[in-house]
């Protein structure tokens, strides 16, 4: 399935053409953006291969196809390039229309869109509460507030009585908001969740999930590749 476990950097040669029937996916392990794109691949059991980038060092040939040198970036066979996460899922939902993971009724979709953008204001907390905690700040503010805004969350299955975000089975939003929340134990934000029991559950149910299990790393993987990361050198190719 992947073309390229270890990471490409500058230069490195360029992987060949992506094959036919097959979508290439440039990633990074350890990227939660470029997660959401793998779980919706694996989900959709989409024929793929992966190139990982290293994302300090970038090869020339990747900023060639995307000049913000960003991942997930998609390319078809044709040499079409997709890139910014959920752009690249819904495509995939699009272009390979089997087992759908937007719902077909425009103002569910419409829904989902609009909790996707709801909780792209939840996914800074992810950086500054690790990062000011490194510094020795004092967290306990800005853990409020996310606490806060993960109640709404709370309060959405609370009203919906399902057990996933778009119904009683996985769709796009779950698979889009999931990536920060394996997460959470890594940065030591678990305790965020203590008041919203639906929640917690929420991510139980997550965790039995096969696509779920495929694509995620264990809690101290994470922690040597963040700490890496936070030290200006990130280990990329961690526990390959």
């Amino acid at each position: 399935m992947a073309a390229s476990q270890k990471c490409l950097g500058k230069g490195s040669p360029a992987p060949g053409l992506v094959p036919k029937d097959h979508i290439r996916l440039y990633s990074m392990r350890f990227c939660p953006f470029a997660q959401r794109t793998r779980l919706v691949l694996n989900a959709k059991g989409i024929k793929h291969d992966i190139v990982n980038i290293n994302l300090k060092n970038k090869p020339d040939w990747f900023l060639k196809k995307n000049p913000l040198g960003l991942v997930p970036t998609l390319e078809t066979p044709s040499g079409q390039v997709i890139y910014e996460s959920p752009i690249t899922c819904e495509y995939l939902d699009e272009a390979y229309p089997e087992k759908k993971l937007l719902p077909s009724d425009p103002f569910e979709r419409a829904q989902q869109k609009m909790l996707l953008e709801h909780f792209s204001k939840v996914i800074p907390y992810f950086y500054k509460i690790p990062v000011s905690k490194a510094k020795g700040e004092d967290v306990s503010a800005l853990e409020a507030e996310l606490k806060e805004k993960l109640a709404q969350f709370n309060e959405i299955l609370v009203n919906k009585k399902t057990k996933f975000f778009g119904g009683d089975s996985i769709t796009m939003i779950d698979y889009m908001m999931w990536p920060w929340f394996e997460r959470m134990e890594m940065i030591d934000l678990k305790h965020c969740l203590d008041d919203t029991p639906r929640l917690n559950k929420w991510t139980e149910h997550m965790l039995e999930d096969p696509t779920v299990k495929a694509t995620m790393f264990s809690t101290d993987t994470y922690k040597v590749f963040y700490k890496s990361y936070m030290e200006g050198n990130p280990d990329y190719d961690y526990g390959l």
